[in-house]
């Protein structure tokens, strides 16, 4: 019983640093994929042959449809390209950054969050202050920026109350 427990734990951790190094290969490619894209040009075919199939697809405005590229919880990105009704991509966004976190407004409901920053990092539930927050690993800039992670903290029916962003916890563990 205890070497089948053991060989469960050791795949778990195999599985667990496989899909870590997976996703650190899909981070490496993005500059790569993204730089083959144009919008107006690349079609669906183009998007998914580059991605793959994404982590989530939202409908857009006018039969658009908006799929979502995750790349958390080790990268600091998350892609929303939209594939117009036409079937071309029409446009590709990184949306962690500063500037779609300001779009994140108290009374907002959490879907409209989600949709707006894809997949968060980590979902931490504090049920004695009746509140769940939603983590966001991201570089300030994209250049030189250190890692931080914007925070968005939901009341029990799921409306944004505040935001928050703060340097990476995760730095501090790996010096």
């Amino acid at each position: 019983m205890r070497t089948a427990a053991r060989g469960k734990t050791w795949r778990g951790a195999l599985g667990l640093l496989g899909a870590i190094g997976l996703t650190g290969l899909l981070v490496a490619c993005d500059p790569q994929n993204i730089s083959e894209l144009e919008e107006g040009v690349s079609t669906e075919a183009d998007v998914r042959e580059r991605f793959g199939a994404p982590e989530a697809v939202w409908e857009g405005e006018d039969g658009a449809q908006i799929y979502e590229y995750n790349r958390q919880p080790a990268g600091h990105t998350n892609y929303m390209i939209t594939i117009g009704p036409d079937g071309k991509m029409a446009s590709l966004r990184q949306v962690l950054n500063p500037r779609t976190f300001a779009q994140v407004q108290p009374g907002m409901p959490m879907e409209a969050v989600r949709r707006m920053l894809g997949k968060p990092m980590k979902i931490t539930n504090y049920a004695l202050k009746r509140e769940t927050h939603y983590d966001w690993r991201y570089l300030e800039s994209p250049n030189v920026g250190e890692s931080q992670v914007f925070t968005v903290v939901f009341d029990a029916d799921l409306k944004v109350v505040r935001t928050m962003s703060a340097r990476d916890p995760d730095l501090d563990k790996n010096r």
